[in-house]
């Protein structure tokens, strides 16, 4: 039932004041300078309640982004310890512009003008926001509308939805030649920085990345790193076992031939102050290796080439010696096949060799 009370302010304005009461749903009210609106209104609202079309709106004009904001990283990051810190200050980027905002009024609009804004933003090195990036920003401002539309019933709907992504190029594929593999290996045998040649074998063998690397320790830590990737070393077991990863899950990497045998050497000479595998002069946090990395490629003239690379250099040897999508996701660690499908063109081969012995089994010799 919809109640309206005339009011009259000590200037004379009259307003009407709306309450809507309906059993089993908060009261909904609201003020209007006319009458006819304010009929209007509570008739809306009771027959959205009654036909289920109706969302709280009670929340959405008492919070603000800011409440958004400070709730999601209270309560949602510190579930994703691999992203926390990038998508706090994503979400703290929207939240400069978006804050005092009530959230009923954060709309597609309001988020596609800033959209455009970040898309002009440029970076600490004087280059704009790449198409990735971008969608990283709006991938954080969705998921905190996502989750205020669904458990916290904060908003009706997620405005993100409805905002245009900008388009992504195909994903970068730069692997080493066997020449350049092996100059690579050599400047990092060479290198002061003791452990940059089985940091660099580790990444080319196992694709594992770079912070799943520096982050492997002898046994479980006293005190586990609070967020990113750490795994432990089982040499008995011949593998890696990583507990924590970017995307949330363990994994198990088998370890073979020279870079197990360079593993279990340099056990041997393994510091005794730390758990570290590859510790930095202090022992108390991992390497830095970056200067001396940067220093091998120079050494052995390989140009455009990251450390991320390593893994699509894993990847890449992987579907050249016979290994499905599937397997390489498994390694990898990717959840879906999605992200390993830029191999495909490699392992075509053995995807030909499958049909042909499938159909010589099945079919007999052609």
């Amino acid at each position: 039932m919809a109640a309206i009370e005339k009011r009259t302010d000590k200037n004379g304005k009259i307003a009407y004041r709306v309450k809507v009461r309906l059993k089993g749903h908060p009261v909904e009210s609201a003020t209007f300078e006319r009458l006819t609106d304010a009929r209007r209104w509570s008739t809306s609202v009771e027959s959205a309640i009654r036909e289920g079309r109706h969302f709280k709106t009670g929340a959405a004009k008492k919070r603000t982004f800011d409440d958004l904001v400070q709730r999601y990283i209270k309560d949602v990051l510190p579930k994703k310890p691999a992203s926390f810190a990038k998508q706090k200050a994503q979400l703290e980027w929207w939240n400069k512009r978006l804050g005092e905002y009530l959230l009923c009024d954060v709309t597609t609009a309001l988020i596609v003008q800033h959209r455009d804004e970040l898309s002009n933003t440029l970076t600490q090195y004087g280059k704009p926001f790449s198409p990735a990036t971008i969608n990283r920003y709006l991938a954080a401002l969705s998921h905190s509308f996502s989750m205020a539309a669904g458990e916290w019933e904060w908003v009706q709907e997620n405005p993100v939805k409805r905002v245009k992504k900008p388009s992504e190029p195909d994903g970068r594929i730069r692997f080493l030649s066997d020449a350049e593999r092996e100059r690579l290996l050599n400047a990092c045998k060479d290198s002061r920085q003791e452990f940059l040649y089985l940091i660099v074998l580790l990444g080319l063998s196992t694709g594992m990345r770079k912070s799943e690397i520096t982050n492997l320790y002898w046994r479980e830590p006293k005190d586990k790193p609070a967020i990113g990737a750490w795994g432990i070393v089982h040499l008995n077991q011949s593998c890696v076992i990583l507990h924590r990863t970017k995307n949330g899950q363990k994994r198990r990497i088998p370890l073979h031939g020279k870079v197990l045998q360079e593993l279990k050497a340099h056990a041997k000479l393994r510091r005794l102050d730390t758990d570290l595998v590859f510790p930095n002069q202090k022992g108390n946090n991992p390497v830095d290796f970056r200067e001396a990395w940067e220093y091998a490629l120079t050494r052995a003239e390989v140009t455009d080439f990251r450390f991320h690379d390593t893994r699509h250099c894993a990847a890449s040897y992987l579907a050249m010696n016979g290994a499905s999508l599937a397997e390489i996701a498994e390694i990898l660690g990717h959840k879906t096949l999605s992200m390993v499908k830029r191999y495909s063109h490699l392992s075509d081969d053995h995807v030909s060799s499958v049909v042909a012995d499938m159909n010589n089994k099945i079919f007999g010799d052609g």
